[in-house]
C-alpha cells in the first residue's frame, strides 16, 4: 500500500493542534510541592539510580530521562509532549513555513522514495527532478531500508550544502546522477485555483505563513475573475491537522466583519481569552463553503466553527476530528521545550468541539476507492487514549473518515459545495441566514 507523506510537512509533530508560544522563566513553578510530592520524587530518583546500577545492559541516562518525562506528560493527554532539542528546532521550521531543503513533495512507493512534483524555481526543478522520478540512493545511501521519515530528514539540511540523488527515470536505460544545493524552501500553506466561476482555496496547515498565503490567493483570484462572474469561494480545510492559534484567528477573520471568532479558557475560570473580528471581508460577503472531514483539526476547526456558528459559510462534508484543546509551547533553553495543554477553545456559541468536533450544515460522504475499502480511515480525538473528555462529547464521538480523491473530478464533496454555489443544487443551509447568528449568552 503506498504510503504519503509531503516533503514540505512532518503532520505528526505540529498536527491536530492549535499551539501558542509563551516565554518566561524555565525554573518557575505555579505552586510549590508538598512534603508527598518530594517523597514520590525521591522514590523516583531512587529507581532511577538502581536501573543505571543494575539494568542488564547500561542504559542510556538521557533517554532515561526524556522518556520519563514523556511518560509523565502522556498521562495527562495525547498531546502534552516534552520536546529535545533537535524535536523542538523541528517544530519551530515546521511552524516558520519554510527550510532549508530540495523543494519536493514526495511520496514512499515500492520501497523508494517516488517525487510527486518539484516545485517551480526550486534547487530539485533547477536540478532537473521530474514528477514521477523515483529516488534510490541519497548520497549514495541506498533508500530502501529506510522509512519515509528519514527520507525526507537526509534530504533536508543546511543552506547552500550539496547533497547527491540517485535517480531511476522510465525511459532512461541507466540511473540519473543529479547534484542540488540546498536553499531556503518557503512552503506554501494555501493552495490555490480558479474553477471557472469559483475560486478554491485549501489551506493545507497553519504556519506563519498561512494568512499571507491566502490574501495571495484572494487577490490572485479576483483579478482572474470578474465580480460580477464569481460565484463564491470554497474552503477547504479537509485533511489540514492545525497549526497556530493566532493564524487561525487571522484566517477566520478574513471572511468575517464582526462577531467573536474564538475563546480559550483555562484552569483558572477568569482565565478567559477572547478574540474577536476586525470590520472588513475580504472577500466583499461573496457566498462561502469549508469542506471538512476526519482530517480537519483544532486549528481548522477554529476556523470552521467560528464561520459556522456566525452564519458565514456553510459547513459541508463529514465530522471533523474534535480537538478542542490548546498547546502551549514552553522553550527550555538548551533543553527543548515542553508541549503542554494550558487551555480548550470554544466556538462562538460557547460550545466546545473536544471530543465532538464540527458538525457540516450538510453531511456528504466521500467513498472510498477499492483499493482503500475495508481499511478504516476514520479519525477523531474521542478514539486517542487518555484524551480530555469533552464537555459536549457524546456517545457517538468525534471525527469521521479522513480521505480525500488525488482527482477533483472524484472528489463528490467539493462537487457539491461547486453545486450549491452555482445554484445546481439546494439545500435550506445553503445560504446561511445572518440572523440565525448562534452566540454565546
Amino acid at each position: 500500500m503506498m504510503r504519503k507523506l509531503s516533503l514540505l510537512f512532518a503532520g505528526a509533530l505540529m498536527g491536530a493542534s492549535a499551539m501558542s508560544l509563551v516565554y518566561g522563566a524555565p525554573g518557575s513553578t505555579a505552586n510549590a510541592a508538598g512534603s508527598e510530592t518530594y517523597k514520590q520524587l525521591a522514590i523516583f530518583g531512587d529507581i532511577f539510580e538502581r536501573v543505571r546500577a543494575q539494568y542488564v545492559t547500561p542504559p542510556d541516562d538521557k533517554s532515561l530521562v526524556e522518556n520519563a518525562i514523556n511518560g509523565m506528560l502522556a498521562s495527562l493527554d495525547p498531546h502534552s509532549s516534552y520536546m529535545n532539542a533537535e524535536q523542538a528546532q523541528d517544530m519551530r521550521v515546521q511552524t516558520k513555513g519554510e527550510f532549508g531543503g530540495l523543494g519536493i513533495e514526495v511520496t514512499m512507493e515500492n520501497d523508494l522514495v517516488k517525487v510527486i512534483t518539484p516545485i517551480d524555481d526550486t534547487p530539485a526543478a533547477k536540478a532537473g527532478v521530474l514528477a514521477g522520478d523515483y529516488i534510490a540512493k541519497i548520497d549514495g545511501e541506498e533508500v530502501r531500508g529506510l522509512t519515509l521519515n528519514d527520507a525526507v530528514e537526509k534530504m533536508r539540511g543546511l543552506v547552500n550544502t550539496p547533497i547527491k540523488l540517485t535517480i531511476l527515470r522510465q525511459g532512461a536505460d541507466k540511473p540519473i546522477e543529479l547534484t542540488v544545493v540546498r536553499d531556503i524552501i518557503k512552503v506554501k500553506a494555501v493552495k490555490f485555483r480558479v474553477e471557472n466561476d469559483i475560486g478554491y482555496m485549501k489551506i493545507t496547515s497553519f504556519t506563519e505563513k498561512t494568512y499571507d498565503d491566502l490574501e495571495n490567493a484572494i487577490d490572485t483570484i479576483k483579478k482572474q475573475v470578474p465580480n460580477d462572474k464569481l460565484k463564491g469561494y470554497v474552503l477547504d480545510l479537509r485533511l489540514n491537522p492545525g497549526g497556530l492559534l493566532d493564524q487561525a484567528v487571522s484566517v477566520s477573520d478574513a471572511f468575517l466583519d464582526r462577531g467573536e471568532i474564538v475563546s480559550t479558557r483555562g484552569r483558572d475560570p477568569k482565565d478567559v481569552t477572547r478574540f474577536d473580528a476586525r470590520p472588513g471581508d475580504d472577500i466583499g460577503a461573496k457566498p462561502l463553503i469549508v469542506l471538512v472531514n476526519g482530517g480537519s483539526a483544532s486549528a481548522s476547526e477554529i476556523v470552521a466553527g467560528a464561520l459556522q456558528d456566525l452564519r458565514r459559510a456553510t459547513v459541508v462534508g463529514t465530522q471533523s476530528f474534535g480537538k478542542g484543546s490548546v498547546q502551549t509551547i514552553i522553550p527550555l533553553g538548551e533543553n527543548g521545550a515542553l508541549r503542554l495543554t494550558t487551555a480548550l477553545y470554544y466556538t462562538p456559541s460557547g460550545k466546545s468541539i473536544q471530543g465532538k468536533g464540527i458538525t457540516p450544515d450538510i453531511k456528504v460522504d466521500q467513498p472510498l476507492p477499492p483499493e482503500l475499502q475495508g481499511r478504516d480511515l476514520t479519525r477523531g480525538e474521542s478514539d486517542l487514549k487518555g484524551h480530555i473528555k469533552g464537555a459536549e462529547e457524546g456517545e457517538t464521538g468525534s471525527g469521521s473518515a479522513a480521505y480525500v480523491p488525488p482527482d477533483p473530478k472524484d472528489d463528490l464533496q467539493l462537487i457539491y459545495a461547486e453545486q450549491l454555489l452555482r445554484g445546481e443544487k439546494t439545500d435550506p443551509a445553503f445560504p446561511p441566514n445572518p440572523n440565525k447568528t448562534v452566540l454565546n449568552q
